[in-house]
């Protein structure tokens, strides 16, 4: 990093020379990892684009609609572009979605029936759908699965966070699921994404023991993170937000579900209706953000985990435990750091947040959000509220206190931004100057 840029950067940010030094470091060993991230994304540009060109997707596909939004083109264009893009046979692609969590109880929803049998294959899902699944032992959410007359049962990941084939292979022995669900992306835990070869090996047990089963997957956060997407490896269904990977940035709002056709039409009549399901629902926006930011996504993605292996070098240079590690292979976007004290962890939160370009004046402080167990920190200057594709960070005020960052629009932004986020810790008196 040349000196004018050092200077420019203590001046107006108060980043310290050291720690310029130490990230021009970090970023000349892990050249080989940008590189790898790169490739994938020409690979996944090139998919993107011959969505487009297979569709004819032409200027007419940007306009809103109104009203009931029967024969809508945009809307029934962009969910087969949508398809392609992610090796579906179909997909509903819809703002109407409020968030990813949304997406996916539509699909759980459409895809179970009173007395059918859920089985997360991958342990507790995420916090935010604790309440649709629904628990017999207390009074269940009105409208959760428990309450719909679903029975749950779950096959925890091993110690190190992997999915547990041996007691996969013995509770698909004992029981008849309906649906066996996979969440992809780490949520709150400490463990890498589930791999793809990992999906594929769940869902070739699954199938091959019964053949009846759905395998439905939580993708938020994975998308366009690989060459390939879940339903290439034998998933039958999965739903994810547009505020993360697929949106580009540039998706306002929204989620979608993509696999099997029946699947999808089955819970398009859980977000709109029975009978009607796919057929009405009207934008009265633009369809261009959804559109561009489907084809800027792969590069998007890119710059998200550019950003991602940087954190965690530098992470790890300052002695921090990280997942994963800098250099590895990567199934989403997320970055997890380890800062073993509560106080470490609301200090780096509060320094992302003066790197965003939206409310960098804004101080975050742990609060009880609806949907989580304990407190958390949210760190989220984004142009689109909420958007974890954009530079972001979060995590529950718990032991071991770790905090999941993810996104970054621009690899640029993503590096600037982490040296404010760390120039504060160094300044609150949590980092050691590095020698």
């Amino acid at each position: 990093m040349e000196q004018e840029l050092q200077a420019y950067l203590q001046q107006e940010y108060g980043v310290p020379a050291w720690l310029c030094a130490l990230c021009d470091q970090v970023e000349d060993a892990l050249s080989e990892t940008f590189a790898r991230f790169e490739r994938t994304a020409l690979h996944n540009q090139a998919k993107v684009l011959a969505a487009f060109r297979a569709h004819r997707v032409a200027a007419m596909h940007m306009q809103p609609s109104s009203g009931y939004g029967y024969d809508d083109v945009g809307r029934d264009t962009l969910d087969k572009v949508f398809a392609s893009a992610l090796d579906a046979e179909d997909a509903l692609v819809r703002p109407q979605f409020a968030n990813g969590t949304h997406a996916i109880a539509a699909m759980l929803k459409g895809a179970l029936a009173p007395g059918d049998l859920l089985l997360c294959a991958s342990g507790a899902p995420y916090d935010t759908l604790a309440d649709v699944v629904g628990n017999a032992a207390t009074p269940a959410p009105r409208g959760s699965l428990c309450a719909m007359g679903v029975a749950y049962r779950q096959v925890d990941l091993t110690p190190d966070g992997h999915v547990d084939f041996d007691a996969l292979a013995h509770t698909l022995a004992q029981c008849r699921p309906a649906v066996v669900h996979l969440q992809r992306s780490r949520g709150y835990a400490w463990r890498d994404a589930l791999s793809l070869s990992d999906i594929a090996r769940v869902a070739n047990m699954v199938h091959a023991q019964h053949p009846e089963a759905i395998v439905s997957l939580d993708n938020c956060y994975g998308e366009f993170a690989a060459t390939k997407e879940p339903p290439a490896c034998g998933v039958d269904v999965m739903a994810g937000s547009l505020i993360k990977n697929p949106g580009g940035g540039l998706a306002p709002t929204g989620g979608y579900v993509a696999g099997r056709a029946q699947l999808v039409s089955w819970a398009a009549e859980q977000l709109t209706v029975a009978g009607a399901g796919r057929e009405v629902g009207s934008y009265a926006a633009m369809y261009t953000p959804f559109y561009q930011g489907l084809f800027f996504a792969p590069h998007v993605v890119a710059q998200s985990l550019k950003t991602a292996a940087l954190a965690a070098g530098l992470m790890q240079a300052l002695g921090f435990e990280t997942m994963p590690a800098p250099d590895a292979a990567r199934d989403d976007i997320i970055q997890s750091v380890r800062f073993g004290d509560a106080q470490k962890l609301i200090a780096f939160c509060q320094g992302v947040q003066m790197g965003a370009p939206i409310d960098s004046f804004v101080t975050p402080e742990p609060w009880d959000m609806p949907g989580y167990s304990d407190p958390v920190i949210m760190a989220a200057g984004a142009f689109v509220q909420g958007s974890s594709i954009e530079w972001s960070a979060d995590g529950p005020i718990r032991p071991p206190y770790s905090v999941y960052i993810q996104g970054g629009l621009t690899y640029e932004h993503g590096k600037l931004a982490l040296l404010v986020a760390l120039a504060h810790m160094a300044k609150e008196g949590y980092l050691e100057q590095m020698r």
